[in-house]
């Protein structure tokens, strides 16, 4: 699949940034007028990731959509400022400080052997049982992790000691995806 190019990734970022700013400040998700056919015609995943002065303050996402790309980041992006368990919702005053990066999630594939998984091209997704975790490729890299920490923090994500990946029957899938956020194209 052809990735997305440096337009398509902008007209992204700009989708994100005003569906927040529209959302905050009137309380209702903008319609925008798509002229790119590939942003209504892709039913990819998307992770939007939510950064204050360099620290996550907010990401939520999916791993595959029936709707095309430009909505999923729409509802991703108030997902993400509202829906992380993890942080308080952010507050209206915050935006100008927030940072927006997408990640559009290609495929899964499931890993069949350790050695297939890249640092740096690959995010991993973990399921066992009840048990769900998933790391986004940019994280082994942002933390200097390799293969074998990547396995490990994606295991603890999940709730599952660190080296269940070892010991435990796991289903493990790796993805690639375009990550891009608003610092690179400013």
């Amino acid at each position: 699949m052809e990735r997305l190019s440096d337009k398509e990734k902008q007209e992204l970022l700009m989708i994100a940034r005003e569906t927040l700013k529209n959302y905050y400040e009137k309380d209702e998700i903008p319609k925008f007028d798509i002229k790119n056919e590939r942003l209504k015609e892709l039913r990819l995943g998307c992770f939007v990731t939510l950064k204050k002065q360099g620290h996550l303050r907010g990401c939520l996402g999916n791993f595959s959509s029936k709707e095309p790309l430009c909505v999923n980041v729409q509802k991703m992006a108030i997902a993400s400022s509202k829906e992380d368990p993890r942080f308080e919702p952010v507050k209206k005053r915050e935006l100008e400080d927030i940072e927006i990066e997408i990640s559009v999630i290609y495929p899964l594939i499931e890993v069949k052997n350790y050695d297939e998984i890249q640092v740096g091209r690959d995010g991993l997704y973990i399921e066992y049982g009840f048990y769900r975790g998933v790391l986004l490729p940019q994280v082994a890299t942002e933390y200097g992790w390799d293969r074998d920490e990547f396995l490990s923090h994606t295991c603890l994500k999940a709730g599952l000691p660190e080296d269940a990946w070892k010991k435990l029957n796991l289903k493990v899938y790796r993805f690639e995806a375009d990550v891009f956020s608003e610092k690179e194209f400013v």
